[in-house]
């Protein structure tokens, strides 16, 4: 697996990062699910510059361009629900792009037991396709690990896998990188260093569902 960490370098995106993590900032829900989107649309922007491209001939008013494009939009999937806005910000970009849902969830048993599930997948056919999977945060790795073997399972074999998440935890960096083959890269804008024994992240910016869209019933 390889790993593209987008904010490493300073750019625009660490304001919207700032923001997000923010107390103050994430009372905030629409401020909260636009800083999703613009950065779903960075991460975009930075995927659409590895796949494969072809040059097209153009014809202007006044000649012929010849411009270098994408020879195929991705699919775009999202992991519910934190990584709706996160998804809606790439679909923004790659406008021609396909569509997915999957969803995760915490099983608990007994004492500290606990599993994650992934109960739907709603997916085109991706066999020899390019899919991005968008999930706000990776704190274990386990979700993008279950999700996939669903969507795989259910929708085909990927040409390439780009995990994107914002935020994820040393640990799931770790667990991703021995699970996953040359087919995935991971893509995050921060790595923290700190989880807790509740697969809490720390800085983190707390539960994004629930910042994004209100808190759970």
């Amino acid at each position: 697996m390889k790993l593209v960490n987008i904010g490493e370098q300073s750019s625009i995106l660490n304001s919207y990062m700032a923001e997000m993590r923010d107390a103050r900032i994430q009372k905030d829900s629409l401020r909260f699910r636009t800083n999703l989107e613009r950065v779903g649309a960075i991460f975009a922007y930075e995927i659409s510059k590895t796949l494969p491209a072809s040059p097209e001939d153009v014809h202007t008013p006044l000649g012929v361009a010849t411009v270098v494009t994408p020879d195929e939009e991705p699919v775009v999937a999202s992991i519910l629900r934190a990584g709706l806005p996160l998804g809606e910000g790439m679909l923004r970009v790659f406008d021609h792009a396909q569509s997915a849902f999957l969803t995760t969830f915490r099983k608990y048993g007994k004492g500290d037991y606990s599993e994650i599930r992934a109960d739907y997948c709603n997916c085109p056919p991706v066999d020899g396709k390019v899919v991005i999977v968008a999930d706000a945060m990776a704190a274990t790795g386990e979700s993008f690990c279950v999700a996939m073997e669903k969507l795989c399972r259910e929708a085909g074999k990927p040409s390439h896998i780009h995990l994107v998440c914002p935020i994820a935890s040393r640990y799931a960096v770790d667990q991703l990188s021995q699970k996953l083959d040359d087919d995935y890269t991971l893509w995050v804008a921060a790595i923290d260093e700190e989880l807790t024994g509740h697969n809490y992240i720390i800085p983190g910016l707390g539960d994004a569902g629930d910042l994004a869209f209100g808190e759970k019933a």
